[in-house]
């Protein structure tokens, strides 16, 4: 995975560009929390959930993964289907044991409603 900064946040987000990334996600989820956030390049609602997600602070404790899901669709497909959701954009899922713990999409997408849910 690729960490990468967006310009101005100090988050550290891992890209997902392959099936490995995922697998490393499925991997990491038993020790550390695992946060998807599947972004559309081409909407206003996903760029303003991103804007909201990058202009809060980065919980600790949890690892933060971004798919360009325009890019890689067949990724964001795998996604709904390992982890028995439907597939929304913008969304996020929180990952832990290699299951879906959570899950969020368009404007209900919030920091803090994330955090509640790595208690």
């Amino acid at each position: 995975m690729l960490i990468f900064t967006f310009a101005n946040y100090p988050m550290n987000w891992k890209k997902i560009e392959s099936e490995n990334d995922l697998k490393e996600i499925n991997e990491r989820s038993h020790q550390v929390p695992q946060l998807i956030f599947k972004h559309s390049t081409r909407c206003s609602i996903s760029s303003m959930a991103l804007n909201r997600m990058t202009s809060a602070q980065q919980p600790e404790g949890v690892e933060i993964n971004y798919l360009d899901l325009i890019k890689f669709r067949d990724l964001s497909n795998k996604i709904a289907a390992d982890y028995h959701v439907h597939h929304e954009s913008p969304q996020v899922l929180l990952i832990k044991n290699e299951q879906c713990a959570y899950t969020a999409s368009h404007s209900d997408i919030s920091m803090r409603d994330l955090i509640e849910n790595l208690k």
